[in-house]
């Protein structure tokens, strides 16, 4: 595994760098000036088209704008949200969290383009079972405008269809399988198979019955999921309540200036704030990637800005409202930079060998320890290339031996001997974990049952939301009868993520790293080539909008009808 993981992370090295990501946040800021802030339409004009007022059964597509919204919110408000949120936090500092504001507020507006393209570019041949997303804006619109260029623009879309069908396959499968599979059996001590059998046999139930059922079950679970999340959220953040204001504070300073390590938290500069603050909100609402255009291509209506506002809503609704919920949490709890979990009778030294720096083995009692479990120590010793400070994390796994439990440790490559700091070590808390463990901190079985039961419910909804993008990348390229293979494939991943192959931060990072760059290479040119088309319509739909000749036709429905589609129905 460790030449996998080197493997793995010299591949997310490359992909993702400072250069890369001002790229992605500059597109933002273009398309925020150039539709004169459309952030803000999407959050006044939006809830009013997702309430169903402009609801057209005789419109073409499969489901309402609510149901769209939900399938492609299924998408993002996931694991991201609970083990993203923890990773960035991690590995960034609490300064990563503003980062992830900031994405938030520039994705609303990439993703108001990439969800206006594709419903300006889609198939609706199949009214039933509509065609779109970033590969159909590619494959259609390059030749439209010059015929001569089009194999470009089918160039284009096959390279998109293949980097969705990877990136479902790695962050929005793998991720949020290994998630769920690694919290169940910290709390339950189930066998991650027994996790991913179920995980897969639901999947592969929901996506058998295409985008009406995908909508309908999402419609169902995401807004009882998110709400349950927030409410539970509220509880631990009204027992903090004093350190709020104080957590945003840290957030902020954070954000531009070095973070000291303390406890856990091994210290951050600005840059890898910034990095890894950008990188999980991007994974988290996938703006830029133009996955979730895919789900609400298949919306019923006859104007495609209309739909693409309702995407702009979702970054704000995943970013700025659940991301920030889960931060607070965790960084008023201090669950983040705790004391060691566990103090060392007498201090190892390392050794020095041809791998690096190396401590012994260190031996320990029967306990509540699982055989596998990711552990780490801080150390000071050379100088830390990614946080710019002397403090390193050292990674271990316990493995469990006749007379109890054993704590190996990974070498580490510095030009300095490695001295432990705390006095001990700790349990490596990766991810959705961490969270629960904040829970758990103000209300002592809270997060066992909450992240648990939310961990299941974020991860079924994301990976059958990803299945159905990954599909349809599929169908673009091979056609209808690659969609049960595909299928197949599919969720066989999410079984094998949950067999104890992943077992660090790191390596979690570089797999979901790599599945989002790839896509995000693969969309932002289809974005820049033809953005000027959506903020075309915009403006044109806009001004519409504010001469009146356009308005709601009948009062919004009721919540059972919005869930279940009926009123759509012809």
């Amino acid at each position: 595994m460790g030449d996998l993981s080197q493997t793995l992370a010299m591949i997310n090295a490359v992909l993702w760098n400072e250069t890369w990501i001002f790229i992605i946040a500059g597109t933002g800021v273009l398309f925020t000036i150039w539709s004169g802030f459309c952030q803000y339409r999407a959050l006044t004009h939006g809830p009013k088209v997702v309430r169903g007022v402009y609801d057209d059964p005789n419109d073409p597509g499969a489901i309402n704008h609510f149901q769209a919204l939900s399938a492609a919110l299924s998408g993002t408000v996931g694991l991201g949200n609970i083990g993203g949120v923890a990773l960035a936090i991690s590995l960034g500092g609490p300064g990563a969290i503003f980062w992830m504001w900031i994405v938030g507020f520039l994705g609303m507006s990439i993703k108001f383009v990439e969800v206006t393209l594709s419903m300006l570019y889609r198939n609706t041949d199949d009214p039933d079972n509509p065609h779109g997303g970033p590969m159909w804006v590619a494959g259609r619109a390059l030749k439209k405008m010059k015929p001569e260029l089009g194999w470009i623009g089918t160039g284009l879309a096959i390279l998109y269809s293949f980097t969705v069908m990877v990136s479902s396959g790695t962050g929005g499968n793998m991720f949020q399988a290994w998630n769920v599979a690694d919290v169940t059996n910290q709390y339950f001590g189930l066998a991650g198979w027994i996790s991913g059998l179920i995980l897969t046999v639901i999947v592969a139930a929901v996506l058998l019955g295409g985008i009406k059922r995908i909508g309908k079950v999402a419609a169902t679970i995401v807004p009882g999921m998110v709400l349950i999340y927030v409410v539970a959220g509220f509880y631990v953040l009204f027992a903090n309540f004093g350190q709020i204001p104080e957590m945003f504070g840290l957030i902020v300073t954070s954000a531009f200036t070095s973070t000291e390590a303390t406890g856990a938290f091994v210290g951050g500069t600005v840059g890898s704030a910034f990095l890894f603050g950008m990188k999980r909100a991007i994974f988290s609402n996938e703006a830029g990637q133009g996955s979730s255009a895919i789900a609400h291509a298949a919306a019923k209506t006859d104007e495609p800005v209309r739909e693409g506002l309702v995407g702009g809503m979702e970054p704000f609704i995943d970013t700025i409202v659940v991301c920030t919920f889960t931060a607070l949490i965790i960084l008023s709890t201090g669950i983040w930079n705790r004391a060691p979990d566990i103090a060392f009778q007498t201090l190892p030294q390392a050794l020095q060998s041809e791998a690096g720096w190396r401590y012994p083995d260190t031996e320990l009692a029967a306990g509540e320890w699982r055989d596998q479990e990711p552990v780490l120590m801080v150390v000071e010793a050379g100088q830390n290339q990614d946080t710019g400070q002397n403090v390193h994390r050292v990674t271990g796994v316990i493995s469990a031996t006749n007379a109890g439990f054993v704590a190996s440790w990974q070498p580490l490559e510095t030009d300095a001997e490695p001295q432990i700091v705390g006095g001990g070590f700790y349990k490596d808390y990766v991810g959705a974990t961490l969270t629960a463990k904040a829970f758990d901190s103000v209300a002592p079985g809270l997060g066992k049952w909450l992240i648990t039961v939310a961990s299941w419910l974020f991860a079924i909804s994301t990976i059958i939301a990803w299945g159905y993008y990954g599909e349809q990348g599929a169908v673009y390229m091979w056609g209808r009868k690659s969609a049960m293979p595909y299928r197949l494939v599919y969720c066989s991943l999410t079984f094998i993520a949950t067999l104890g192959h992943i077992k660090t931060s790191a390596d979690l990072d570089n797999m979901t790293g790599i599945g989002l760059g790839i896509i995000i290479y693969a969309n932002l040119p289809i974005c820049w080539i033809f953005g000027y088309q959506a903020m075309r319509a915009y403006k044109e739909y806009i001004q519409r909008l504010k001469d009146g000749r356009m308005g709601p036709d009948h009062p919004p429905p009721g919540l059972d009808d919005l869930i279940s589609g009926r009123h759509m129905q012809r």
